[in-house]
């Protein structure tokens, strides 16, 4: 068997991929080497924008198989009936640091999932948390900026951290998730994920649903301690990376349990929370679990690159029967997720095989055209606008979900406020859930960084944070972080 030729990008043989062309034996080289040039050139673009966020990340493939009916809240059809099974894609991450980072850090994880549907591609893009550290879309670009590394010294700086989290009440929640046991997730395959925003869902009769999703692992809740982590990342910073790769080679397949929360759409208005408030959970005793189905991830990615770096997720690729809340962050994330897609990848992004809707054979069916790396030009025949009169796609007048209802004048409005809205009693909640063990463990992680923070007044605002939340809680963080000072 002869052995393939290797050729240019332009498909000529390559005589010599050892040496160089150049004038005469020893000489200068010659800028009419093709191959050398086209070498050089690719090799300087081999490296596209990393995210801004969820820079660091792993991924599988796998299936969603529907174990109980819930035709009842939705008419999504990959959810139509038990036994149906939709391929998959997920991509985990890290938020705050960089495409270099260890993967055995104190930070949230995110956890995206692209469902390959026969109605087109649905992306829930959420974290291993329940919520986050703001409610406003408006304030996510200066908290993403207080915990990347600071311009000056180039380092992530605990006064830019808490400083911000001392002017936002509302991240008290987060924070305590945080600094908690499960801010150092063991590996991807041991934390829960969760939709975290809220959604919609609409039933074949119009019925319209209020939605969080939970992913609860198969494989047990398991967390590093922070002595742990900086072990553990100093030995492999690719912990998590390799912990998933090795799983699913030796055929050890990692899966979750779905399930979700449901709230009829007429209760959210009077809920004693806000339901859209990210910083917020719904207590399950309010709204218990419904069991969904099981994710399993069973197959590797053969190129990272291709698979996991230009995975492209959004969460305004909905399908029928699925759609938004007035979920302020959600809002905002409707348009900066895809925006951001178009930035790195380009317009055509959703052409590529990792990202391409399953559902429509030969690519989307719209009239998008042209762009960098186009390949969608469809044929001398078709037309690129509609309506058109050959036979070009038509839309279908039936909404993916039932609409939201609006009122009031435009401008820049606070949430509407509702009977318990506070941004410290769920974080309070959360410490006295906790053991004895885990609180002295959140104690001691807050007390480490907020110890660090150059200023005393960015100190107490924390602080007061902390006593709103539970004098307890207070009273033990101020004690330890004296107590590090002192040293």
């Amino acid at each position: 068997m002869s052995q393939r030729v290797l050729t240019t990008e332009s498909g000529a043989p390559v005589a010599d991929n050892q040496n160089s062309a150049s004038a005469g034996v020893g000489g200068p080289l010659l800028i009419q080497d093709q191959h050398l040039l086209e070498k050089l050139a690719r090799f300087n673009r081999e490296r596209i924008p990393e995210r801004v966020v969820h820079a660091r990340g792993s991924g599988a493939y796998g299936h969603f198989e529907v174990t109980d009916d819930v035709t009842a809240y939705t008419h999504a059809g990959f959810l139509g009936e038990v036994g149906r099974r939709t391929e998959v894609f997920v991509r985990f991450s890290t938020v705050a640091d960089s495409l270099g980072g260890a993967d055995a850090v104190r930070d949230p994880r995110g956890f995206a999932v692209k469902f390959y549907t026969e109605e087109g591609n649905y992306d829930l893009v959420g974290n291993n948390t329940p919520v986050f550290f703001v409610k406003d879309p408006l304030k996510f670009p200066d908290f993403i900026h207080s915990q990347k590394r600071d311009p000056f010294t180039g380092r992530q700086e605990p006064d830019n951290v808490w400083d911000f989290w001392g002017h936002s009440p509302e991240a008290t929640h987060q924070v305590t998730w945080l600094m908690g046991d499960r801010g150092i997730p063991a590996s991807y395959r041991h934390m829960n994920g969760y939709g975290s925003h809220t959604y919609s869902w609409t039933n074949a009769d119009g019925e319209a649903f209020f939605v969080k999703y939970h992913f609860r692992t198969n494989q047990g809740i398991r967390c590093l301690s922070a002595e742990q982590a900086r072990e553990q990342a100093g030995k492999d910073p690719n912990s998590h990376q390799t912990d998933l790769l090795q799983a699913i080679e030796r055929g050890v397949h990692p899966s979750w349990t779905l399930y979700v929360q449901v709230m009829p759409a007429a209760e959210a208005a009077d809920y004693r929370f806000n339901p859209f408030d990210l910083t917020k959970v719904w207590p399950h005793r309010d709204y218990p679990l419904h069991r969904v189905g099981r994710l399993v991830l069973d197959r590797n990615p053969d190129n990272v690159f291709a698979e996991v770096e230009q995975a492209a997720f959004s969460p305004n690729n909905f399908v029928p029967g699925i759609g938004p809340s007035p979920d302020k962050m959600l809002q905002g994330r409707l348009f900066a997720y895809a925006d951001a897609q178009r930035y790195r990848l380009g317009v055509n992004h959703t052409l590529l095989p990792v990202n391409a809707p399953k559902a429509v054979p030969g690519g989307a069916r719209n009239h998008g055209r042209d762009g960098l790396m186009a390949v969608n030009s469809q044929g001398r025949q078709a037309k690129n606008y509609e309506p058109n009169s050959y036979d070009g796609p038509v839309e279908t007048g039936r909404p993916l979900a039932a609409p939201l209802a609006v009122s009031g004048h435009t401008g820049t409005h606070e949430a509407p406020p509702h009977t318990k809205d506070d941004d410290f009693f769920q974080a309070g909640e959360l410490y006295r859930l906790m053991s004895a063990e885990e609180r002295s463990r959140l104690i001691a992680n807050i007390a480490g960084g907020l110890a660090q923070v150059s200023r005393d007044d960015v100190i107490e605002r924390n602080l007061a944070h902390f006593h709103a939340a539970d004098p307890e809680y207070g009273r033990r963080v101020e004690e330890a972080v004296r107590a590090l000072r002192e040293d």
